[in-house]
């Protein structure tokens, strides 16, 4: 069998299914609003930088951030379902596939790492005075820690027991996070030497643990599905994805917010689109994940400009993720034979993305009346609104191009 030959269609693939998406996704509106917001975030990251002396904690944070992000290491397997069939007997010939599955994840990733660390400079720079060889030298060994990152979560994907990923994964982030902190602090090369060693006798004991053990296939397709699905969550938010299977939950807490629903013909859809946003994961969810993460960035920033871009920003993403809930039941006949005009359905959907809008534009606001922070209180309440009617006359025209 030839791996590499396999390899490369589905690398094909997955970039040709990237690209059918990825269009939809960086249309003119969403270019617009991030080169927006990154240039008034940049612009505000760069007057808080020049507040900041030597007693800052800049080491520790990029420690920190980027121990994350070099200990998650997800690899691109590109496996499918009916693999767990055809490819199993042959895992023994997979070697160079799986070979070349790792470089790709670790030129992506690593790609991610050069990133982080380029916004991390201004400050480092800053409180430190380090120079261009000294980012040099962090970015090495960034690039060498995420290999064999990825070389140790592969050799644990063997295991049965997904516990040992968990451990596995706090052992890495606490020497990730403490080798990270040494080379960014320029701490002796005793301190760096020993943890580095501590790190590949780790990665030796899983190479030698899991020799006589092989490949668990079904965790492997469930990591790529989960992989790409996080994926095609984003791009529904844009056009229509058939392989995007939403999930539901009870949540017979929340029926207490239906009580408010009258009974009655007019309210048919208002009923059956507030069941569908309560109980759906992808949209209950991630409004107060996304309404959460909102509020953690907003008591960071303390310039009222920083505080209606961030407003401005999670509102516009809570409102592209919520409008594919139109879709929701577009295939089910019943809901078309309902007696009722079409534009009640319209508006019902509308109307409720207005209300999870509101909630967060309100959440935003108490966030920033509690940090003392009233002028920006105000004006992000203000904005809130003027979104949320905005946001009516476009969603009257997306919903039609759907």
């Amino acid at each position: 069998m030839n791996s590499q030959g396999l390899w490369k269609e589905r690398y094909i693939l997955y970039i040709q299914e990237m690209q059918k998406y990825l269009r939809y996704i960086f249309n003119g509106h969403l270019v617009f609003v991030m080169v927006l917001v990154l240039g008034g975030l940049a612009y505000y990251y760069s007057d808080w930088v020049k507040t900041l002396d030597g007693d800052f904690p800049a080491e520790l944070i990029m420690a920190v951030v980027l121990g994350i992000l070099v200990t998650r290491s997800p690899i691109n397997t590109f496996l499918k379902e009916p693999d767990t069939v055809f490819l199993l007997p042959l895992e023994t010939k997979l070697k160079s596939y799986f070979k070349n599955s790792l470089i790709l994840s670790w030129f992506m990733q690593g790609f991610l790492l050069l990133i982080m660390l380029i916004v991390f400079i201004p400050m480092y720079a800053k409180v430190t005075g380090a120079s261009g060889k000294d980012f040099g030298f962090i970015l090495l060994a960034l690039l060498v820690m995420k290999y064999l990152n990825l070389a140790m979560r592969w050799l644990v994907l063997k295991y049965q027991d997904v516990s040992v990923s968990l451990w596995d994964s706090l052992i890495r982030f606490v020497l990730n996070g403490v080798l990270l902190y040494f080379v960014c602090s320029k701490a002796h090369i005793l301190y760096v030497l020993v943890t580095i060693i501590l790190m590949l006798a780790l990665y030796l004991y899983y190479r030698n643990a899991t020799r006589s053990l092989v490949l668990k296939w079904d965790r492997l397709v469930e990591l790529e599905n989960k992989r790409m699905t996080a994926f095609y969550r984003i791009a529904n938010m844009f056009t229509d994805v058939p392989h995007l299977k939403g999930k539901v939950a009870r949540r017979k807490w929340l029926d207490g917010l239906l009580a408010f629903i009258p009974y009655g013909e007019k309210s048919t859809y208002n009923y059956l689109y507030a069941r569908t946003l309560l109980r759906s994961n992808d949209y209950v969810g991630l409004c107060f994940r996304l309404t959460v993460i909102g509020s953690f960035i907003l008591v960071v920033f303390t310039n009222i400009w920083a505080h209606l871009i961030v407003t401005f920003l999670f509102l516009f993403m809570t409102a592209l993720q919520l409008l594919p809930v139109w879709k929701v039941h577009e295939w089910k006949v019943w809901v078309s034979l309902y007696p009722l005009p079409a534009k009640m359905r319209e508006a019902a959907v509308i109307k409720f993305i207005s209300y999870f809008l509101l909630f967060e534009a309100l959440v935003f606001s108490l966030t920033l009346l509690v940090k003392g922070e009233w002028m920006s209180t105000i004006a992000v309440l203000a904005l809130g609104f003027i979104f949320i009617l905005g946001f009516k006359g476009y969603a009257t025209k997306k919903i039609k191009n759907f």
